[in-house]
C-alpha cells in the first residue's frame, strides 16, 4: 500500500512538472540568413512541423556578431525561459578560448543535444585558374597577402584551416569576416575573394550550378558527392581535418523536464526519415548525443581545438 501511495506521488510530482510549449519557440543562431546554423535550423524547423513532433512553430532568430558572443550572451540572458533554444557550432567553444571579451560559454548554458558532425569544402569561383588546392597555395606565395578568402570569424573553422594552411605552407593570403553565409558566398562569385571554406548544404546548388569548384576536403575521408576531390592530406597538406559541431542548447536555469523534453524531441527526430534524407543530401554525419554525453564532448572539442589553434599560432587566452 505504502508503495502504491509513493508511486502515485510520483506521477502527480512529475506531471506536475511536466514540459510542452505552450507558444511558438524561439531559435536562436549566431550566424546571418544564409549561414550554416541559419540553414540547419530552418531545416529542423520544417522538419519538425512536417513530422508534427512539436504542438507549435519554431522561429529562426539571427543574432550575428562577435563569433558567437552575440548569440551566446542574448541566450544567457534568456535564463529560465523554456520557449527558447539556440543551435551551436563548435565557434561557440573556440571563440572564448581566443577572446578575453568573450563573457558567456557553452558551460553556462544548458546543454541539450548534439546533431550533427559536418565535414567543409575549400571551394573557388569556377572560372579561377587554380584546379588544385596546390596551385592556390603556390598563387599565395607569388602574391603574399593579395589573395583573399571570404569567412566568418576569426575563430571560425574557415581561418583556422587558413591558419593551418599557412603555416604548413608557408603561402599568405587575408581573410575578410562576413556575418552571414550569404555574404561569404556573394564575395567570391562576385570575384571579390578569391577562395572560401564552406560546408556542403551552403555549397551544394553553386556546385550544381557550375558556379563554384570544389579543391579539397576538409575531412578524414572522400565524401560520397565528390569521390573525386581529394582530402586536405592527399592534396598534400599534413594538417588536421578541422572538427566542426552543430547541437542545441538551451538557456540557462531551466528545469530538468524542459531538458529532458528537448532531448526527447531531438531524439525522435534523428530516427525520423525526414532527418536520415536530410543528413544524405547534405553529408552531415549523425552526431546524436543527449545532454550528459554532450556536457563531456565539451571538454574532448575544447581540448582538440585548443591544441589545433596552438598549432596554428593563435593567441589562447582561457
Amino acid at each position: 500500500m505504502r508503495f502504491a501511495v509513493a508511486f502515485i506521488a510520483v506521477l502527480l510530482a512529475s506531471s506536475a512538472f511536466a514540459f510542452k510549449p505552450t507558444r511558438p519557440i524561439e531559435v536562436v543562431v549566431h550566424t546571418g540568413p544564409g549561414g550554416g546554423s541559419d540553414l540547419l535550423a530552418r531545416a529542423v524547423a520544417g522538419m519538425m512541423e512536417k513530422e508534427k513532433l512539436l504542438p507549435v512553430r519554431m522561429q529562426v532568430v539571427n543574432k550575428p556578431g562577435g563569433g558567437s558572443t552575440v548569440a551566446a550572451s542574448y541566450l544567457a540572458e534568456k535564463a529560465g525561459e523554456p520557449h527558447t533554444i539556440g543551435f551551436f557550432t563548435g565557434v561557440w567553444l573556440t571563440s572564448p578560448l581566443t577572446s578575453a571579451e568573450a563573457k558567456v560559454t557553452l558551460r553556462d548554458l544548458t546543454p541539450v543535444a548534439r546533431l550533427v558532425l559536418e565535414p567543409a569544402l575549400i571551394a573557388v569561383k569556377a572560372d579561377a585558374p587554380y584546379k588544385t588546392l596546390g596551385e592556390f597555395v603556390a598563387a599565395a606565395k607569388e602574391k603574399p597577402g593579395q589573395l583573399k578568402q571570404s569567412g566568418g570569424s576569426v575563430t571560425s573553422r574557415d581561418n583556422v584551416v587558413r591558419q593551418l594552411l599557412q603555416r604548413a605552407s608557408g603561402g599568405r593570403w587575408a581573410f575578410i569576416s562576413f556575418p552571414g553565409g550569404g555574404e561569404r558566398i556573394a564575395a567570391l562569385l562576385g570575384g571579390h575573394v578569391n577562395m572560401m571554406v564552406i560546408e556542403p548544404a551552403e555549397a551544394g546548388e553553386h556546385i550544381r550550378a557550375g558556379n563554384m569548384r570544389v579543391l579539397a576536403q576538409v575531412a578524414d575521408r572522400r565524401l560520397a558527392a565528390f569521390p573525386n576531390v581529394p582530402t586536405l592530406k592527399e592534396a598534400g597538406f599534413d594538417v588536421p581535418a578541422v572538427p566542426q559541431v552543430r547541437g542545441v542548447v538551451a538557456p540557462p536555469g531551466i528545469p530538468a523536464a524542459n531538458v529532458a523534453y528537448w532531448e526527447g524531441v531531438f531524439r525522435k527526430l534523428t530516427q525520423t526519415a525526414s532527418w536520415k534524407k536530410y543528413l544524405e543530401d547534405n553529408q552531415f554525419e549523425d552526431g546524436y548525443q543527449n545532454a550528459a554525453e554532450l556536457a563531456k564532448f565539451y571538454d574532448d572539442f575544447t581540448g582538440t581545438m585548443r591544441a589545433i589553434l596552438q598549432e596554428a599560432g593563435v593567441k589562447i587566452v582561457r
